[in-house]
């Protein structure tokens, strides 16, 4: 299992909160960012890709490298539609998990907005990180971590029964 998070626009809440779970648990976790990223020193399990400038970029990498079994963090709902499609665990920072059920809504309000904001009908962005918004990202990245960790261990136990 690898965490994959999509670095330009992560909050540095959720990069600490993914940190601490790396080192904890051991997890290779890989920022892909169009700049220069600092991860905290003495962490081997962390790495950092720098891709070349340009739009989506960063996205196109992490949708070609992530695996089934891998967590993605991003806010890009299009990036988030194409790991979701390739059964890859996806999460928001704000704590939202997108899966089949929810994306298609997700990637129609998405366009929605995008129409407004392009006609001039809304200029503001999304409300500020928050405290509330911290928690519920701690709480579905660690549910997700623990569930897809069982799921490995489990077919690691499979697997070394069936050479057995």
């Amino acid at each position: 299992m690898k965490v994959w998070i999509d670095a330009d626009a992560a909050p540095r809440e959720v990069k600490e909160i993914i940190f601490r779970a790396a080192k904890r648990l051991q997890l290779e976790t890989i920022l892909v960012a169009n700049q220069t990223i600092g991860v905290p020193p003495n962490s081997p399990n962390i790495s950092v890709v720098t891709v070349h400038h340009g739009a989506n970029i960063a996205d196109q990498y992490i949708a070609d490298h992530a695996a089934m079994g891998d967590i993605v963090i991003t806010a890009d709902i299009p990036l988030a539609g194409k790991l979701v499609e390739k059964h890859i665990a996806v999460i928001d920072p704000r704590g939202q998990e997108y899966h089949a059920d929810n994306i298609a809504t997700r990637v129609s309000i998405r366009d929605f907005m995008d129409d407004l904001r392009g006609a001039g009908s809304i200029t503001g962005g999304s409300r500020p990180y928050n405290e509330l918004d911290k928690k519920a990202f701690a709480s579905t990245f660690d549910r997700l971590v623990t569930k897809l960790h069982k799921t490995s261990l489990r077919k690691r136990a499979n697997a070394d029964q069936t050479e057995d």
